[in-house]
This record gives structure tokens, C-alpha cells and sequence, in this order.
């Protein structure tokens, strides 16, 4: 189980808050990076300091796979 995330609704969900904009855009940059290289790109909103990312496999049928759960363990460890 991912720490943090929430499950529901076939999607992991996690909200990041930062300090301000700066740093959330920050954390997003990194983020795009990682999940280019993963080949797996999140579906994400961000307002000011906070960022709201959504993981779900769209060519499993909008399931939660095991590509969701290690992008997921991935952006933890950058936040």
C-alpha cells in the first residue's frame, strides 16, 4: 500500500503542498522528468503552492497497475 495516496475510483490520488509557487513548480519539473523517462505520465492540477496528481493506466482501462503504484513510489521520493 502507497502511503499517502488515496485509491478510489480506479485512480491513486496524492495532493503535495509546498511553501509557495516556486517550489511546486519545482517539484512538477522533476516530476515531468520522471515520469517521461518512465514512460507513464501522471494527470496533475497545480494552484499557487499546491499540486494534485492522479495516477491511473489508460491502456488498462483506466485501472490502477503496478506502472501507477512504482511512479507513485517515484514521486515520493522526490517530494
Amino acid at each position: 500500500m502507497i502511503t499517502m495516496w488515496k485509491e478510489e475510483d480506479n485512480v491513486l490520488t496524492r495532493t503535495f503542498t509546498f511553501d509557495d509557487f516556486i517550489a511546486a513548480f519545482s517539484f512538477m519539473t522533476k516530476v515531468a522528468i520522471l515520469a517521461e523517462k518512465m514512460n507513464h505520465h501522471p494527470e496533475w492540477s497545480n494552484v499557487y503552492n499546491r499540486v494534485i496528481i492522479k495516477l491511473t493506466t489508460h491502456d488498462a482501462g483506466n485501472q490502477i497497475t503496478e506502472k501507477d503504484r512504482k511512479l507513485a513510489q517515484a514521486i515520493d521520493q522526490i517530494a
